[in-house]
């Protein structure tokens, strides 16, 4: 599972240093190495996306539910703070009542015109329509989503734009990641049936 989820980490490191390398056309472009980028929800993913975007000499910050002693980023505990601090913004938190549109057009705003958003998370962290109207109207510079609000099916809008980067959530399917899970389902099970705590309980709270 871990390896699944550097995978999925590493993939979009790539695709934010892409489209920042293609967002002016041939001539003018983004260096990746020099941005200031604030991440939502330093969960194991996060982490896996800071280390790869600290690799580029990206400054790193961050906006969780509280500050991790552990890690010497940059912590906000206002997300507004943290979009106005920011070139980028990359959503890893998972959703919940907190984080359910928890990016909104103010959050848009504070990010700004050559801003960057990227959702690796869930499709409802964001309200899309306030995306697509920043969008639209070049409010932000480009998103990055991988993820969206009402899945399968995609607010054909976004299709239109030419500042927006489209992908089908398939970090997960490689051999590796399938073999990780396989051998996870079977480890639950004989945890289970030993009496053993569980290695990804999940909370039904």
């Amino acid at each position: 599972m871990t390896r699944g989820i550097v995978r999925d980490a590493t993939s979009f490191v790539f695709c934010l240093n892409h489209f920042f390398l293609s967002l002016f056309s041939l001539t003018i472009c983004y260096q990746l190495g020099c941005r200031k980028v604030g991440i939502v929800g330093l969960g194991r993913i996060g982490l896996e996306v800071a280390k790869r975007l600290e690799a580029f000499g990206c400054a790193i910050s961050y906006f969780s539910r509280q500050k991790k002693s552990s890690i010497a980023y940059q912590f906000y505990a206002d997300i507004y703070e943290l979009a106005t601090n920011c070139d980028a913004l990359i959503i890893c938190c998972p959703l919940n009542e907190q984080t359910r549109h928890l990016i909104n057009k103010e959050v848009l705003m504070c990010l700004g015109d050559k801003g960057v958003i990227v959702n690796i998370a869930r499709g409802s962290v964001i309200v899309e329509k306030d995306l697509i109207e920043f969008l639209k109207q070049g409010k932000i510079a480009g998103a990055g989503l991988d993820v969206f609000d009402n899945e399968p099916g995609i607010d054909q809008e976004f299709i239109s734009l030419n500042n927006v980067v489209l992908t089908p959530h398939t970090g997960i399917f490689t051999e590796e990641t399938f073999n990780d899970m396989f051998e996870l389902v079977c480890k639950n099970l004989e945890d289970f049936f030993t009496g053993k705590p569980l290695s990804s309980l999940v909370s039904l709270e």
